[in-house]
């Protein structure tokens, strides 16, 4: 049968145990969908998969703010890193949200009527570009920002990895690209949506995370944001030093556009291919090829390795933007130049 999975074969989640079942377990009780793909996806490496979901649910879910806000922040990046998958996916939750009129609008491509909601999600877009003009003002109060920086962050991570392992269709025949059918899944996740679970509960699937960056401190969103920055680094042990720091120089040099097709620094299949699967994770995920990987795996490289070093790679990009993000001080406050050194 035909699966939504590409380049991994991820266990059956009917055999979860441990911290995968938790998570699952969670996905159904406050994402709606007990077993999400763009999670499923990551189970053959549970130490990803569990940070990956407590900064999806701490942000996006049980953040601050409205929930149709977060949305189009995940939208806008998802448009910005050009995912489709997440793209239909958001889509989708904005008819949950009973927005339904503002779903079929943006699904259209088009601006939405609301300033507020024009703003938010023009903000989404603008988070592709590390250290952009259009990440400030901020288009939402301050005291919200932890929960809408959280999700932006959330999802230019998965963002690359739906696009580097799964395929671009959540329903046969790409379903949900029809309008009443987007209308029918979002009304059937509607209920789960509109309520806000407490914050917190995914932080018991973490171990010993940390309080996370200054932008979302005393939130729950600095531990699984601190969680899956330790995770997704772990990847770079796959590398060896030279190819580390080839991916660093790259990313560190890299202002947010989608590498032309004749990309000069992106190293070749065969001399370097883990280098290559981790640049490609990082900028441009929805290029890497069945060759790609095959180049890179050897016996010892199971889907567990790939899982980390796309993992890795995409985490590459994600701190690059979160480290040029400007200082947004305390809530309440101005925006100040923020300083913060360049990824080691």
């Amino acid at each position: 049968m035909p699966t939504p999975f590409r380049h991994t074969t991820p266990p059956p989640p009917e055999s979860a145990t441990g911290v995968t079942a938790d998570v699952y377990a969670q996905l159904a009780e406050d994402f709606g969908i007990e077993r999400a793909t763009t999670f499923v996806v990551l189970s053959s490496a549970p130490e990803i998969l569990a940070p990956t979901w407590a900064l999806v649910r701490e942000s996006l879910i049980a953040g601050e703010g409205s929930r149709t806000s977060r949305q189009l922040t995940a939208l806008g990046v998802s448009i910005a890193n050009r995912c489709p998958f997440c793209t239909d996916a958001h889509t989708m939750f904005l008819h949950a949200t009973g927005d339904h009129a503002l779903a079929q609008r943006v699904a259209r491509g088009g601006t939405p009527d609301d300033e507020a909601h024009a703003r938010v999600l023009a903000w989404g877009k603008a988070t592709r570009v590390p250290g952009g003009p259009g990440l400030t003002p901020l288009p939402f109060p301050r005291g919200h920002a932890p929960a809408h920086i959280g999700t932006a962050l959330a999802f230019h991570f998965v963002n690359r990895i739906v696009s580097a392992l799964l395929t671009e269709k959540i329903l046969p025949g790409n379903a949900q690209r029809l309008r009443p059918v987007r209308s029918l899944m979002g009304r059937s996740l509607a209920k789960t949506v509109r309520r806000r679970p407490a914050p917190g509960a995914s932080l018991a699937l973490l171990d010993d995370p940390g309080p996370g960056p200054e932008w979302a401190a005393g939130t729950t969103v600095g531990p699984a944001y601190a969680a899956l920055r330790t995770a997704a680094s772990a990847g770079a042990g796959l590398l060896d030093e030279a190819d580390r720091a080839l991916v660093q120089q790259v990313v560190r040099a890299w202002r947010g556009t989608h590498p032309p097709l004749a990309w000069n620094t992106l190293p070749s299949r065969h001399d370097r291919p883990g280098a290559r699967l981790a640049l490609l994770a990082a900028l441009a995920p929805y290029r890497i090829t069945d060759e790609d990987v095959a180049a890179w795996r050897t016996p010892v490289h199971t889907d567990h390795c790939l899982v980390h070093l796309v993992a890795y790679g995409a985490f590459t990009a994600v701190d690059r933007i979160e480290r040029a993000f400007p200082d947004f001080g305390p809530a309440g406050g101005g925006v100040a130049p923020r300083v913060s050194s360049e990824p080691q």
